[in-house]
């Protein structure tokens, strides 16, 4: 059977376009969430003002930079092992530099360069912009660090450069850092405060997009739903803005408005959800406008109250389920996904019991299943034992992941004998003869490729389908 569970996103290389004039060489590769791969973007733009062009042979690079995660224990030792790939091409090239970009980078500072001595530079996530200084003090022969989490950057007057795109797809990036301060999650301490990037550079960059060929965005962001934007600042600070500023202020649900009401043609999708922030008027803009995707990834963790608490999750099972009712209300065919952890401190039989009774209730369309893993720094690693044997982990992990196997094969059996609105993204992985591409609801189809191509929005009656895929025919 097909897997829907993701434990963690691989690795991937991006590549760019020459820059005319640029002779140095930059190959960079990122692991983890949607907002290390944007950020990648960020960095090579940066970059490629600074005489660098990517390349996609790691031999050709003067230098490597690796974008980092620190949601896991495994994300990290992945890191740690193409560390090792990349010593062995600097003993062949011993002039290449290397350097750590994200959450590892900003989680360990400068006791990376101590750790890998490979490492030449360590940059957080708010530290981009001084990558060309950084870059200097490492060509003069110094380690370099900057690690400094701001309050206010959001890489608004950046640019970035897609790579690694298929020219119909983006990420645009709304906001950065969270404030939830879950017990389990180092994003706070890694990414910063919460704070929003202003509407009109994310319309220029959407409308710039379009202008491009694009046809769909991601609107991008730890927490897109608690995005605000009352002329700058931290979303904590709010209450100390003026009243002008309060009443004009933009919320989410508004900036969802302005991006499909300036780009009608083009599907705007957006990621991640948090549950204590996703408002009515979010639900109720998405109903409104048809190229708002009826997608929502909903994260929420467990669905045991007391496990809820533990997690500082601002939710409870109860409110949880009435917002999944108040979704399928509105948007009856929404596809829903979930983030979904097993075997958190203190976790009993009955809690897990809890989880599986909360998915039977919603029946995700797919999800993201992990083991917890305990975090340095975080509040669940300072105050809560581990105290969940490894075996048993396993265990309702595997429960979690079959139950939910069984709900995404319910889910994609609802689509058959239907014909549903496809954007072609790309050749299938496993059929050269076929397109790849998915429905408003997130859900790959794959079809015959006839006379299409990518970037095509096509019409395909579903004949049939996996746990995780549509199969069918255009019509």
């Amino acid at each position: 059977m097909e897997k829907v569970i993701e434990e963690e996103k691989q690795g991937t290389t991006l590549t760019l376009a020459g820059v005319q004039g640029n002779t140095k060489k930059l190959f960079i590769e990122s692991y983890g969430c949607q907002m290390n791969f944007s950020d990648s973007e960020v960095v090579a733009s940066i970059l490629a003002q600074n005489g660098y062009n990517t390349t996609q042979r790691l031999e050709d690079a003067d230098l490597i930079l690796v974008n980092t995660c620190s949601i896991r224990d495994k994300a990290e030792q992945t890191v740690r092992k193409r560390l090792e790939t990349y010593n062995a091409v600097k003993k062949i090239n011993p002039s290449m530099k290397v350097g750590v970009l994200g959450c590892m980078a900003e989680r360990l500072k400068s006791k990376f360069l101590e750790e890998e001595k490979i490492v030449d530079l360590v940059v957080g996530p708010d530290a981009y912009k001084d990558l060309p200084n950084l870059l200097s003090e490492v060509e003069e022969g110094r380690n370099a660090v900057n690690v400094i989490l701001s309050k206010d950057e959001t890489y608004a007057d950046i640019s970035p450069v897609r790579l690694d795109s298929n020219g119909v797809t983006a990420f645009v990036t709304i906001t950065r850092g969270c404030d939830n301060m879950c017990t389990f999650c180092v994003v706070p301490f890694t990414r910063g405060r919460e704070r929003s990037r202003d509407p009109q550079s994310i319309l220029a960059e959407v409308n710039d997009l379009a202008s491009k060929g694009y046809k769909e965005v991601t609107l991008l962001g730890q927490n897109v739903d608690s995005y605000l934007w009352y002329g700058g600042g931290l979303k904590k600070d709010f209450e100390k803005a003026s009243e002008i500023q309060k009443v004009t202020a933009t919320n989410f649900a508004r900036l969802l408005a302005m991006v499909a009401e300036a780009q009608p043609r083009m599907r705007i999708r957006f990621s991640t959800s948090n549950p204590q922030d996703m408002t009515m008027d979010v639900i109720e803009t998405m109903a409104k406008y048809d190229n708002i995707c009826n997608y929502i990834h909903l994260p929420v963790q467990s669905g045991s109250n007391r496990i809820l608490k533990e997690m500082n999750r601002q939710h409870t099972r109860e409110e949880y389920m009435q917002l999944i009712d108040n979704i399928r209300k509105i948007i009856p065919d929404c596809g829903i996904s979930q983030d979904m952890i097993a075997g958190f401190p203190t976790e009993t039989e009955q809690d897990h019991q809890d989880t599986l009774s909360l998915m039977e209730y919603v029946k995700y369309d797919f999800g993201f299943m992990f083991m917890y893993s305990e975090r340095p720094g975080t509040l669940a690693a300072r105050k809560m034992e581990d105290d969940v044997p490894e075996e048993v982990k396993k265990r309702r992990l595997q429960e979690i992941v079959a139950l939910q196997q069984k709900h995404s094969a319910y889910r994609t059996k609802q689509f058959v004998g239907k014909t549903v609105e496809v954007l072609i993204e790309k050749t299938s992985k496993k059929n050269e003869s076929e397109w790849a591409g998915r429905i408003p609801q997130n859900t790959v189809v794959v079809f015959p490729k006839e006379n299409y191509k990518v970037g095509d929005f096509v019409n395909v009656k579903i004949t049939g389908c996996t746990s995780t895929t549509l199969i069918g025919e255009a019509v």
